[in-house]
């Protein structure tokens, strides 16, 4: 079987493919992933060494740039990125490249008679999109649905970092654009993955996979709101939701943060807004939260501002040490992480930022900033240094005590002083 895109969500699908057995062929387009990939070599640290390792050793592992080399596979998943363009909508040149190089492949296997290829995609997508990709890419190439492949839509259920589950753990949703494709995806996915659900439909699960992280937005749109209503009643957010958290039914506890990060949740809400007005609707909620959310980053700045202001200095000038950039703990995922929002506004207030980061040692290049940074060390004198220390990121590696003893300032946005013991830091939560 190939697996198109070796990325977050793609890698993880190789392993668990590879473990249930299965010759599994990688494809990408980025040649240092291959490069690496057949050195042994990891360039996605939360997956752990052992697993480059292994794949490199394995006599049932490839990878490769060469597109016509998927011909060779009996079943494709595609997990390529689906981004948003300019005005938040929906970006899917990478998902339909990626499926025009399978047709292309598709149609090898008919011209040499071989049998047909399920192919299943896992990129999250408004409800339609597989559907569409049978319609403009498949179809119109001559290929025959049920004769040439079948195709099946079962969304990606990643989530760097987590300790305990796995690919081949996470139950999989999946539906198919008709009953033989579903039967299809469920016997692939089934051999690698505890608990296949099929659906009725391609946009069934398509859809489920958009309200997942919409109900994820949504709700932490409702704690972002509430912290700055509570810090001005003198309430800690953070000790309301302990308190909220005690109750055995009818709640569910989402923290408050800088903002929104990863490739799921600031992104694929708006994959769904895009998609209701074509059918004349407005996702009020969605947006509201989607507005909420991406205040975060600037009321985090403005905490700093007026922190410093109580010290009287000014930000121009001011030396902030940024503590985490990746966008959720303990990983060197920085996708849409709030930190370059955050440290690109600083920097334009004149701030003089460095940054501490235990698993990301240099700022990469992102689609919407670009900051030239490098992680610094975390010593007492880099803390007793800054003016402020902004906590962005609650990495496990960083010692909390260490911080609240050297520190003269912390502005803290995920709670995270509290694992420090009797810190003597000012602390101002944001």
């Amino acid at each position: 079987m190939g697996v198109v895109g070796l990325g977050y969500v793609g890698l993880p699908l190789v392993r668990a493919m590879h473990d249930a057995g299965f010759c599994v062929l990688g494809y990408d387009i980025d040649q240092s992933k291959i490069d690496l990939l057949r050195a042994g070599k990891g360039y996605l640290h939360h997956l752990g060494e052992e697993l480059f390792a292994t794949l490199a050793a394995s006599p049932r592992f490839a990878a490769t740039t060469d597109a016509r080399e998927l011909a060779r596979c009996d079943a494709v998943c595609v997990c390529v990125p689906t981004p948003l363009g300019k005005h938040n909508d929906p970006d899917l040149s990478y998902v339909f490249g990626s499926m025009a190089l399978v047709a292309q492949a598709l149609a090898a296997r008919k011209r040499h008679g071989q049998g047909p290829m399920l192919v299943s995609l896992e990129s999250t997508t408004y409800p339609g999109t597989t559907r569409e990709v049978m319609d403009t890419i498949f179809t119109p190439a001559g290929l025959l649905l049920g004769t040439d492949y079948f195709l099946c839509f079962s969304p990606e259920r990643e989530d760097p970092g987590r300790a305990g589950v796995a690919t081949s753990t996470i139950p999989r949703v999946l539906g198919g654009v008709d009953d033989a494709s579903t039967q299809a995806g469920v016997a692939l996915y089934s051999a690698a993955v505890r608990s296949v659900v099929p659906v009725r439909s391609a946009d069934v699960a398509e859809a489920s996979k958009l309200l997942e992280n919409i109900y994820r937005s949504v709700n932490i749109a409702l704690v972002n709101e509430l912290k700055p209503v509570f810090m001005s009643m003198g309430i800690d957010i953070w000790e309301v939701l302990d308190a909220a958290s005690t109750k055995p039914f009818g709640f569910q506890r989402f923290s408050p943060g800088p903002g929104l990060g990863g490739h799921c949740i600031p992104i694929d809400p708006y994959y769904l807004t895009w998609k209701a007005r074509e059918f004349g609707h407005a996702t009020r909620f969605i947006e509201l939260a989607g507005e909420i959310n991406s205040t975060m980053p600037a009321f985090v700045v403005s905490r700093v501002r007026a922190a410093l202001n109580d010290d009287a200095k000014p930000m121009r000038g001011s030396r902030v040490l940024v503590l985490g950039i990746a966008y959720k703990p303990n990983i060197d995922d920085i996708r849409e992480t709030p930190a370059a929002e955050i440290i690109t506004l600083l920097q334009e207030d004149g701030a003089s930022v460095s940054y501490h980061d235990p698993h990301v040692p240099r700022f990469p290049s992102m689609r919407k900033f670009a900051i030239d940074l490098a992680s610094v060390p975390l010593t007492p004198r880099a803390l007793q240094e800054a003016d402020c220390v902004v906590i962005v990121t609650d990495h496990d590696a960083i010692d909390w005590t260490l911080v609240g003893t050297h520190a003269r300032l912390v502005v803290d946005s995920r709670n995270a002083m509290a694992r420090a013991a009797s810190p003597r830091a000012r602390i101002v939560k944001a």
